[in-house]
């Protein structure tokens, strides 16, 4: 079994959701079964799990999608640390102590992202440069676009952990992008991996439909 398809297999589901044997082998340009023979293994491994759903015609057709064992193949921040260090400064300098280290990363992040999207001037241009700098930070981050609005969207969450234990976490970095994009656009979290979602997913609306 090639590790390399296998890691190919995995991150395209990470990304796409859930998806068939068939459209995994156009793809890759490989054949059905040999595709199949990756995903049992995974499957078996207990890294993917499939559900038959209902063709409009013939059999039922199955997806494959990954479970949350599968975590453990994407960039991980040491969870049990973290979650202790959360707690340990909420002991030591209360709720306002860890406020203020939010509030911190928040502003060191936002002197990192304006930097690098200072060079990019349209809308689009920025969103695909957050996007590789969020994906450098290991949230698997893609951007796609509809016809009047963008989608950033966020296929991993690094600070799971973190952000489980303090969901101001998660709304500081809502705040950043809406502060990021302050003069171009609306910024709304529509998918939230914490709320259960497979995906954190940002819809983005310019402020100017010119």
């Amino acid at each position: 079994m090639s590790k390399k398809t296998i890691d190919k297999i995995v991150d395209y589901l990470k990304v796409e959701g859930p998806t068939t044997a068939k459209l995994l082998a156009e793809q890759f340009s490989l054949t059905t079964m040999g595709v199949r023979q990756h995903l049992q293994g995974l499957e078996e491994e207990g890294m993917l799990v499939f559900e038959d759903r209902k063709a409009s015609r013939g059999r039922p057709t199955r997806y494959w999608s990954l479970t949350e064992k599968s975590y453990s193949l994407f960039p991980d921040r040491h969870d049990d640390l973290t979650s202790q260090l959360i707690e340990s400064v909420k002991v030591v300098f209360g709720d306002s102590g860890l406020e203020q280290l939010i509030s911190h990363r928040e502003e060191a992040s936002k002197a990192l992202y304006q930097r690098e999207l200072a060079s990019h001037s349209s809308l689009l241009e920025k969103l695909h440069a957050l996007a590789r700098l969020r994906t450098t930070e290991g949230y698997v981050a893609t951007v796609e676009q509809e016809e009047e609005h963008f989608w950033l969207l966020e296929n991993h969450c690094p600070i799971c952990a973190a952000a489980r234990h303090c969901v101001n976490f998660c709304r500081s970095e809502l705040q950043l992008f809406q502060w990021l994009f302050d003069d171009l656009a609306t910024v709304s979290r529509e998918e939230h991996i914490i709320e259960g979602a497979r995906r954190c997913a940002y819809k983005v609306v310019p402020l100017s439909q010119d």
